[in-house]
């Protein structure tokens, strides 16, 4: 080397001092022992990393996606979002909810709704994780499914040199003195008189383990054997089987409708929108996907503890009686439960709650009916204390407004701070009392704003008969007429109905989504207790014995945990020995 070298030049040549340029062998990598070294400042990181690029990083993040922990991560979270759609109300299913929440709620409710709480199941953030659960599994299934195929038209491995090495292995001598008589065959290449031949003992091992549902091949001497293919296809099924149930929910989303319908005793409802109470349907439904029926509510029916007295008066059960007609003119009568729906006409009609309705005739100052309708209230205790609000626009001169309280049972609180107070004592009608408090003015009706049928306005109006008044609230029994103070007219309590408040819901998905849950439970089950296994049988000829002698070796090799492996080694040759008339050593 000159002096005037750069400090970093070597010596190119081999240790032989032959010239030859180590670097030429474009086999031959640059950081080989005897490689050219790389500058200092090349050295510092230790290892050189290659760069991905987009591409690169771009492959690496699907990869990241499409692998079964994403997919087993993205499903969790998912259940995890679904919960606040079961905490709160969601406008599709309770819009009155949501109202009603808002009311009981003012600060937290815009935080909430900015987060799209109260439509989870349609929100950004629950959309993008369907979405990426969708795509993860599907990347996940393809390439398996097509692993998986390939698998299932490969031969079975080539038997190992060196059986002894796996679990279970167990050496068997085929020797005239292990030969107890049973079924033989002699003759054939290396065949001993009273021996069965190696060949023989291949092809029963052959018979025995196709029997057993392996796949097996011959490899000379020795069989090869596998099973369990049908873990990997149950594993297949079952995350098949969920990209079956995305897809069933994510369009019969669309499909579907859900309404709900408040009826009263004898009151009749036909299926159409305009029927119903609220009316959510799905982003593809019309008016086209509802089946013309009516149901009328004949009756319903309630059955109260009396025996146990520390939970007397509660509800053990209840119950209406409903008459179905359908557009052909079929009528069924049918008994609709609680969690016992009513099917008709491609929905499912279920029984949500009850109630008591006022049934009232209200006369104005004039004598002239102008209300006459049954008003549904809404309980407020156990023992169904009931609030409702009974709204007469058409009186005159003033129009009419009152706020009920209904008391199935009443009874009058003894002490107290309501001392003299009504309260209901049981929630069937025993002594049914009514009280209302009355108002006269505008009612707002005519302002365009929408008004909730169970809550009144009482800004602008004159109470006149109430604890706000001069004259005590109007109390009746069925069957009473009270008059109103100040001429208002008079009101009659014409008696006590029971309402149903029931939810009518169509989805076209319910079968698809009930068979690939099935489905995905029984991939489950299969991937589960489907061992993954093979198993190899293998005659070895003894070197310097006599002619025909040979030992049978057995292992097993199992793809994951199989605590059976060795048991079943041994059973296959327990049956083969047997078959073959030899005698296991203990």
């Amino acid at each position: 080397m000159s002096p005037q070298s750069d400090p970093d030049e070597v010596d190119r040549t081999d240790d032989a001092g032959t010239g030859a340029d180590r670097t030429s062998d474009p086999q031959r990598p640059s950081d080989h022992v005897d490689g050219t070294p790389v500058a200092a400042s090349d050295r510092a990181d230790g290892i050189t990393q290659p760069k991905l690029g987009v591409v690169g990083y771009l492959r690496f993040a699907w990869r990241q996606l499409t692998s079964m922990r994403t997919a087993l991560f993205l499903l969790m979270l998912l259940a995890l979002a679904a919960i606040p759609g079961s905490l709160v109300p969601q406008r599709q299913a309770d819009p009155n909810g949501v109202v009603q929440y808002k009311n009981d709620h003012p600060a937290l409710f815009p935080v909430l709704d900015k987060l799209q709480v109260f439509d989870t199941y349609t929100s950004v953030w629950f959309s993008a994780i369907y979405l990426l659960l969708f795509v993860s599994l599907i990347g996940c299934i393809v390439p398996r499914t097509r692993h998986h195929w390939q698998a299932l038209r490969t031969r079975p491995p080539r038997t190992p040199a060196r059986l002894g090495r796996l679990a279970g292995f167990r050496s068997v001598a085929v020797t005239p003195e292990t030969v107890t008589g049973g079924a033989t065959a002699t003759g054939g290449s290396g065949a001993t008189a009273g021996l069965p031949s190696v060949d023989h003992a291949v092809t029963t091992a052959m018979t025995q383990l196709k029997k057993a549902g392996y796949r097996v091949e011959r490899f000379g001497d020795s069989v090869s054997a596998e099973r369990g293919y049908l873990r990997e296809t149950g594993n297949l099924v079952f995350h098949g089987a969920l990209v079956g149930v995305l897809v069933a929910v994510g369009l019969g989303g669309g499909f579907s409708y859900t309404g709900q319908r408040l009826l009263v005793e004898g009151q009749t409802f036909t299926n159409v929108i305009g029927a119903y109470d609220s009316f959510n349907p799905g982003r593809w439904s019309s008016q086209a996907d509802l089946q013309g029926y009516n149901l009328t509510l004949d009756d319903f029916t309630t059955k109260y503890e009396e025996r146990n007295l520390d939970a007397l008066g509660q509800a053990t059960d209840y119950s209406a009686t409903v008459t179905a007609r359908t557009r052909d003119g079929a009528e069924k009568t049918s008994r609709l439960g609680v969690n016992e729906p009513l099917a008709i006409g491609g929905t499912n009609v279920y029984l949500l709650g009850n109630g008591y309705a006022m049934q009232v005739t209200v006369r104005d100052g004039e004598g002239d009916v102008a209300f006459k309708d049954v008003v549904p209230f809404l309980p407020e205790d156990a023992n169904y204390t009931s609030t409702g609000v009974i709204k007469v626009p058409d009186a005159v001169p003033d129009q009419l407004g009152m706020i009920g309280f209904f008391y199935p049972t009443a009874v009058k609180q003894a002490s107290g701070a309501n001392a003299g107070a009504f309260a209901s004592s049981y929630p069937d009608t025993e002594n049914p009392v009514l009280s209302l408090q009355v108002y006269t003015g505008d009612l707002g009706l005519d302002d365009g704003v929408p008004q909730s049928v169970y809550q009144l306005s009482t800004k602008g109006m004159q109470q006149i008969a109430g604890r706000q008044s001069s004259d005590p609230s109007i109390t009746m029994k069925p069957g009473q007429t009270k008059q109103l103070p100040d001429g208002a007219g008079s009101i009659t309590f014409d008696g006590v109905k029971r309402y149903v408040s029931l939810d009518v819901h169509h989805d076209p998905s319910q079968g698809w989504v009930a068979a690939f849950a099935i489905l995905s439970v029984l991939g489950l089950l299969t991937s589960l207790f489907v061992p993954r296994r093979r198993v190899w049988v293998k005659a070895v000829r003894r070197s310097g014995a006599e002619q025909g002698e040979y030992d049978l070796e057995y292992a097993g090799l199992a793809r994951g945990e199989d605590p059976n492996l060795e048991r079943a080694v041994a059973d296959i040759a327990r049956r083969h020995m047997s078959d073959l008339g030899v005698r296991i050593s203990q």
